[in-house]
């Protein structure tokens, strides 16, 4: 089965009630799963519902989740504020008195003229009933898990591409192992000649060398030059590379551990290395070895 990628994008649309809405998810890699919501004020509680459905579509990667929220017909309502209407007209009424008394004649105070005193006219928000309440929130939580489930199909996707790149990678370095195992210094009429030479010039520098420190020292050389065991460890790694990825399972954390085994074989192939194709190998090796880590680092 491929890998899922940490990368990928989510949208669902949906209407309920006076609203219609947006979601859109994008994710990335990360060592954990944490997404951050940014919700419309009044609905922050339902963030913890939001983040157990999340958990039930994705495992691993850095998140990020936007509800955009609006209203399909008007939530507010005008009314007049008869008290204060009132004392506007009464005020008009002593105004208009006052000045025929001193002759002036002012013309009656218009409708639109008096709407627009700060105070006649009042907006209301329109209360929004429980049972309304409880049906958007719940259509809210299924918009987003289909929003979350669209965004692990475009991981899925995504990580079909990065299995075909991190499969080739592994079988790289599984060619490459078996060429170091392949190489002429490492056969075993090879390895032999070159130990008969290194234990010869350690006789030669080897005065007042007890019998006991020269095997040390025969049996060091011979641990240096043989890398058999290294050979092993990376065959090893290549068969359980393969098994992680077709396992199913989020793999990326121990596909990242086993990155660090592969490359400390690799510079130990380097290091015991006595022989320049040798050690061109093992540079190869270090090579995919870090591009299979930079690839690694994406997969969930």
């Amino acid at each position: 089965m491929p890998l899922n990628s940490m990368t990928g994008f989510g949208r669902a649309e949906g209407a309920e009630g006076a609203y219609r809405w947006r979601w859109e998810l994008r994710s990335v890699n990360g060592k954990g799963l944490d997404c951050r919501f940014r919700l419309p004020s009044g609905f922050e509680a339902l963030e913890p519902r939001f983040r157990d459905t999340l958990g039930k579509h994705i495992r691993r990667g850095n998140c990020q989740a936007a509800l955009v929220l609006e209203a399909t017909s008007p939530t507010t309502s005008v009314q007049v504020n008869k008290s204060v209407a009132a004392q506007v007209l009464a005020a008009a009424k002593q105004l208009a008195e006052t000045a025929v008394e001193h002759g002036v004649d002012l013309s009656p105070p218009t409708v639109e003229g008096l709407l627009a005193i700060r105070g006649v006219l009042e907006t209301q928000e329109d209360v929004e009933d429980d049972a309304a309440r409880a049906s958007l929130e719940n259509a809210l939580l299924v918009s987003f898990s289909s929003a979350a489930s669209s965004l692990a199909v475009a991981r899925g996707d995504e990580g079909r591409k990065l299995t075909a790149i991190v499969e080739g990678q592994i079988e790289t370095i599984a060619k490459l192992t078996e060429a170091a195992a392949a190489s002429p210094c490492n056969n075993e009429a090879t390895f032999k000649a070159r130990l008969k030479n290194q234990i010869a010039e350690l006789l030669d520098a080897s005065v007042g060398l007890t019998e006991e420190r020269l095997a040390q020292e025969a049996a060091l050389l011979a641990t240096k030059a043989d890398i058999r065991e290294e050979l092993d460890r990376l065959r090893a790694h290549v068969a359980q590379a393969r098994d992680l990825i077709a396992s199913g399972e989020p793999v990326g954390r121990r596909l990242d551990f086993l990155t660090q085994e592969f490359n400390r074989e690799a510079n130990t192939l380097c290091s015991k290395s006595s022989d320049v194709s040798l050690t061109r190998i093992g540079l190869d090796l270090k090579a995919v070895i870090d591009q299979l880590k930079e690839q690694v680092q994406n997969v969930e």
